[in-house]
C-alpha cells in the first residue's frame, strides 16, 4: 500500500504534526504558489453532505415545477395581486401594454385550464361560442398574440385596428391611467403595422397550425397545402373556424389611415379584401375619437353608403363570408342612434358593437386627477352608463333582430349580465382586463355561472324587455 506524508505545523505549539493516511480516501491538492511547498490534503464530502445536496436539489426542482404550474394557471393570485400591480407602479401605461403583448407573443402567458360550462355557450352568425366573453380591439393591435389570448379563456378575440398602410399613430405619451377610477384615456391614433404585415402573420399562423396538426386533420396533404399559396382557404377546406379554435371566433377590426380622405370608404374595402379570408368576423371601426374626421362616417347619408359598399366587398370574397359588424361611438344622440340602427337593418350588416371609447368626461370621474383633461378616448367603469344607454336604444330600435356586442366598463359578472339583459349577445373586455390581469376572464365566467343559477346565458339576453 502506498503512503505519503504531509507536514503541517501547529501555530499554537510550533510543533510539527505528522499525518499518515491512505491515498484512496484523500485528494492531494498542491498550491499554485511555489513559495508554499507543503502539500495540502482535502477530504471528499462525507455521506451527510451528499445527502444534504441531494435534498436541496430535489426540493429546488419540485419547487420550480410547482411554481411554474402555479404561474401558468390564470387563476393564480400572483397575477392579480402582485405582477399586475407591480407593472402599474414601475411602468407607464403603454410600456405595460407592450410588455403584456411581448409575454403573450412568446408563450409566457398563463392559461385558463378549465373547459367552459355549457350554460355559457351562445350562437351568433351560425357559429357557436363556448362563452360570451370577448377581448375588444386595441389590445392586440398587430395580431401578435392571438393564440395566447384565446388560451386565457376568451370566446372571441378581436385584433386591430389595422390600417391599409403602416402608420405610427400619435406622439407619446398617448395612454394614461386614471387609477382612482380604474379607467384609461388613450389617444393611440390607429398605430398599425399595416395590412401586409398582419396578413403575413395570419397566413404564417394558419400554415404553421396546419403543418403541426396534420395528424389531426387527415385531409391535410402536401397537394392541398401547395394548392393554396396564401393559405387563406385551407381552414375553410377543412371545415374549421378561421380562429383555428373550436367554438371560438377571431375578429379583425379595420381602421383608416390618417392620410386618407375623411369620407373615403376605400380603406375599409381594402381591409375586407386583404384580411377577410382570415377572419370569422370583420369589424368596421367608424368611431375611434383619435383619427380626425372618422366619426363623421356615422352621419346618416355617409353611413348608409359605407354599409352598402362594405357589404358588397364582403360578399365578393370567396368561401364562407365572415360576419360584418360596425363599431359605433357612445356619444351619439338618440336620433343618431336610431339612424344607425335603421341603416344597419336596411343594409343587412350582421351586428353592431356598442361601443367605442367616449370623448366626454363624466362627472363621476375623480376630479383631482390631473390626467382627466388629457385628450383621447375614455374607457373603463365611467364609460358604462353611456355605452349601456346606447345599447338599449339600438336593441329597442331593431326589436332585438340584430346581434349586438356590449363593450364599455365591464368589470365583473354583474356588468356582463346587465349588458346581456339589455340585449347584448356577447360582451367585450379591455380596461378591466388590463387592471386586474390574466385571471379576469375565468373570474367573470365563474361568477356569471354563480349568478345564472339554473339559467343559461342565452336565457338572459334581452331579458329586461321580455317582462
Amino acid at each position: 500500500m502506498t503512503f505519503f506524508r504531509a507536514s503541517i505545523y501547529a501555530r499554537a505549539w510550533r510543533t510539527p504534526i505528522l499525518y499518515q493516511v491512505k491515498q484512496p480516501n484523500f485528494v492531494s491538492v498542491r498550491p499554485r504558489s511555489r513559495a508554499l511547498s507543503t502539500t495540502v490534503t482535502q477530504q471528499l464530502p462525507p455521506f451527510t453532505a451528499k445527502l444534504k445536496n441531494f435534498i436541496i436539489g430535489t426540493v429546488s426542482i419540485v419547487f420550480g415545477v410547482t411554481f411554474l404550474e402555479y404561474y401558468f394557471d390564470s387563476r393564480a393570485a400572483i397575477h392579480k395581486y402582485f405582477i399586475t400591480p407591480v407593472l402599474r407602479n414601475v411602468t407607464d401605461a403603454e410600456t405595460s401594454h407592450k410588455f403584456a403583448i411581448w409575454v403573450a407573443k412568446w408563450g409566457f402567458c398563463p392559461k385558463d385550464k378549465f373547459a367552459d360550462d355549457e350554460k355559457l355557450a351562445v350562437r351568433a352568425w351560425g357559429k357557436t361560442f363556448s362563452n360570451p366573453i370577448g377581448l375588444a380591439a386595441g389590445f392586440d393591435k398587430h395580431g401578435e398574440a392571438i393564440d395566447s389570448l384565446f388560451d386565457l379563456g376568451f370566446g372571441y378575440v378581436e385584433i386591430g385596428s389595422v390600417t391599409p398602410e403602416p402608420q405610427p399613430g400619435n406622439p407619446q405619451p398617448r395612454m394614461f391611467r386614471l387609477h382612482y377610477d380604474k379607467a384609461v384615456i388613450n389617444r393611440y391614433g390607429f398605430n398599425s403595422v399595416g395590412h401586409k404585415m398582419v396578413e403575413l402573420r395570419l397566413r404564417d399562423r394558419l400554415r404553421r397550425y396546419l403543418y403541426q396538426s396534420a395528424k389531426l386533420h387527415p385531409r391535410v396533404t402536401a397537394s392541398l397545402l401547395a394548392s393554396s399559396p396564401d393559405g387563406a382557404s385551407l381552414s375553410d377546406a377543412l371545415g374549421i373556424n378561421r380562429s383555428l379554435k373550436d367554438d371560438k371566433l377571431l375578429g379583425i377590426n379595420l381602421g383608416k389611415n390618417k392620410s386618407s380622405d375623411p369620407e373615403s370608404i376605400n380603406d375599409y374595402v381594402k381591409g375586407i379584401k386583404s384580411l377577410g379570408p382570415y377572419a370569422d368576423v370583420l369589424v368596421i371601426n367608424v368611431s375611434s375619437p383619435n383619427t380626425p374626421g372618422l366619426r363623421g362616417l356615422q352621419r346618416k347619408d355617409i353611413f348608409e353608403k359605407l354599409l352598402n359598399e362594405v357589404i358588397i366587398a364582403r360578399n365578393s370574397l370567396s368561401g364562407p363570408n365572415p360576419a360584418l359588424l360596425v363599431k359605433i361611438a357612445p356619444d351619439l344622440s338618440d336620433d343618431e342612434l336610431d339612424d344607425i340602427a335603421d341603416a344597419a337593418m336596411k343594409s343587412g350588416v350582421d351586428g353592431i358593437i356598442v361601443s367605442n371609447t367616449t370623448i366626454s368626461r363624466p362627472n363621476s370621474l375623480y376630479s383631482d386627477s390631473s390626467l382627466v383633461s388629457e385628450t383621447g378616448g375614455l374607457s373603463g367603469p365611467p364609460l358604462k352608463p353611456l355605452a349601456l344607454k346606447s345599447l338599449r336604444r339600438i336593441y329597442q330600435r331593431t326589436n332585438g333582430e340584430l346581434t349586438l356586442i356590449g363593450c364599455g366598463g365591464i368589470s365583473d359578472a354583474k356588468d356582463a349580465l346587465e349588458y346581456a339583459r339589455a340585449g347584448a349577445t356577447l360582451v367585450q373586455l379591455y380596461t378591466s382586463f388590463a387592471y386586474d390581469g390574466v385571471g379576469k376572464v375565468r373570474e367573470i365566467k365563474d361568477k356569471i355561472l354563480s349568478e345564472l343559477k339554473d339559467k343559461k346565458w342565452v336565457d338572459v339576453i334581452g331579458e329586461q324587455w321580455k317582462n
